[in-house]
């Protein structure tokens, strides 16, 4: 009878047999050419990573096979958690380079394998798994020859001491990505490109199937990731320029070689979790102030206009669309940043990031897509926002975008006026479904008494009626604070629009909010 260990190994080492029939087969086509200039032994080139898309574009899609291990394939999500890279077996440890990798292996949710190559004084260098490299908890070892695909990638650095061992950076799962800056705790995830979002024939989700790490320099404060993408309509090559601290910067080129028009594509895509904040508290029983990773939607338009939307939990899915050229700016923002906003010691939803979009260059017209998805628990980001460019990405072409993420504590731009702090709702007197809504808007200059004068409150709507509508000054809290009634009457969704005016002239950011039952 095969001992445990020796069966064990017999499962994983079974994929490794498909894959190098498979590259067998395929040795003399165009693509696996493109792909060997790209692989362990060549330099590496901005032509040649290119080269490698477009013969990726020029084939039909082809999934990757499923090939994870069944002994990884059946861990629940905190035994998969338990297997790590051991620090001193970590790419780069000991060398001093900023930075280190725990390269991840496939298991539970994350089926979809990638491949993963170094660039090592300019050369690639292909990394395949070794057991032994591993810790693995509570879980049985796998053996050190167990053939193992990668999930993605952790990456360490010196962000919160002297020592690069704090995370700050993960690629993992589809098209999506995360990072930190310094103090904070994992929040907001980025997605790569997002296709046909809320569209009646259902969203495609691409994936990362190829990373390229640069090998940072002696001491050096960023980090290069080089990516290729991939799914049905598109294929797209990414590089990323990582420079964690305070605030942590990612710079981002991203050159796409759609196989089809794309008619509803979505650049920058941002999604965090919203169940429930002061402004939207319906049928909540909770002893939390707020379960929320951004508050909401911040734009900072063509036309220099701040706005801002709080985000909420819809009780039917909702899609909202900000016409805009050339938009300056926009993310999803967490801007409580006071622990009693949440009073949660485990989630610390006051220390998650914000994320901030900059374009680099003109982006033309399009607009800023918000999608708002009902959910009933934690677990689930329900909150989508992205660029929409108004053009179709043609077939055929190459379509260039760059712009700088910003996963910060607060944006680098702010408006030069009052911001919104604070937006509640509630009952309104008079029954029915008529609802009190309280804006607060701060500024230090608020207190000064003089500044509240000549202040006027301008409040537009679609459909119902509104009333009671009140701006008074609060100098010793340094803000303003606008309240109104709402009737909806017999209308089931309600756009309301505030800004706060002196001479015709903004004072404040504008505040948007859609109001539905």
């Amino acid at each position: 009878m095969p001992s445990r260990r020796a069966l064990l190994a017999s499962l994983l080492a079974a994929p490794a047999a498909f894959t190098l029939t498979r590259r067998a087969d395929a040795q003399a086509s165009p693509l696996q050419a493109a792909l060997a200039a790209v692989s362990d032994g060549q330099p590496i080139s901005r032509e040649g990573l290119l080269a490698y898309a477009r013969e990726v574009s020029r084939v039909p899609h082809q999934p990757p096979r499923n090939e994870v291990p069944r002994a990884l394939a059946q861990l629940n999500l905190d035994q998969y958690r338990q297997i790590r890279m051991k620090p001193e077996q970590r790419i780069w440890a000991g060398e001093n380079r900023g930075f280190t990798l725990d390269l991840l292996p496939t298991g539970n949710v994350f089926t979809q394998p990638v491949t993963i190559r170094t660039v090592d004084g300019g050369i690639i260098r292909d990394k395949r798994f070794a057991g032994d490299q591993y810790h693995f908890g509570q879980v049985p070892p796998l053996p050190a020859e167990a053939a193992v695909p990668y999930s993605g990638f952790r990456a360490f650095t010196a962000l919160n001491g002297d020592t690069p061992t704090d995370e700050a950076l993960v690629f993992q799962g589809a098209s999506l990505f995360r990072a930190l800056a310094k103090g904070q705790v994992f929040g907001i995830m980025a997605r790569a490109l997002t296709l046909n979002v809320a569209e009646a024939q259902g969203e495609e989700y691409s994936a990362f199937r190829h990373f390229w790490i640069e090998r940072p320099g002696p001491g050096a404060t960023s980090i290069v990731v080089h990516a290729l993408l991939d799914s049905d309509s598109v294929t797209g090559l990414y590089r990323f320029s990582v420079r964690p601290g305070d605030s942590t910067v990612c710079d981002v080129e991203v050159t796409l070689f759609p196989r089809v028009d794309l008619q509803h594509v979505g650049i920058a895509p941002m999604t965090a979790n919203f169940l429930f904040a002061p402004n939207d508290r319906t049928n909540v029983d909770d002893v939390r102030g707020g379960v929320h990773e951004a508050k909401g939607l911040q734009i900072w338009n063509g036309n220099g206009e701040w706005i801002w939307r709080p985000v909420t939990n819809p009780e039917t899915l909702q899609v909202s669309a900000f016409v805009d050229q050339n938009p300056r700016g926009f993310g999803l923002l967490q801007r409580d940043r006071r622990f009693e906003a949440f009073n949660d010691i485990d989630a610390r939803f006051e220390r998650r990031p914000s994320v901030w979009i900059e374009p680099l260059g003109e982006w033309g017209q399009g607009q800023v897509q918000l999608v708002e998805i009902p959910v009933n628990d934690e677990m689930n980001r329900n909150i989508l926002a992205y660029w929409r460019p108004r053009t179709p990405l043609a077939r055929g072409a190459e379509h260039f975008f760059t712009y700088r993420m910003h996963w910060c504590w607060s944006p680098p731009e702010r408006a030069p006026f009052a911001f919104v702090t604070s937006t509640r709702t509630g009952r309104a007197q008079g029954g029915g479904r008529r609802r009190r809504f309280l804006v607060d808007f701060s500024s230090e200059e608020f207190a000064d008494p003089a500044r509240g004068s000549g202040l006027r409150v301008n409040l537009t709507h679609q459909r119902g009626r509104v009333g009671a509508i009140d701006g008074r000054l609060v100098p010793e809290l340094r803000l303003y604070r606008v309240t109104f009634d709402l009737d909806p009457e017999t209308s089931n969704q309600v756009e309301l629009r505030l800004v706060l005016e002196r001479d015709g002239q903004a004072q404040s950011e504008t505040w948007l909010y859609r109001w539905t039952p």
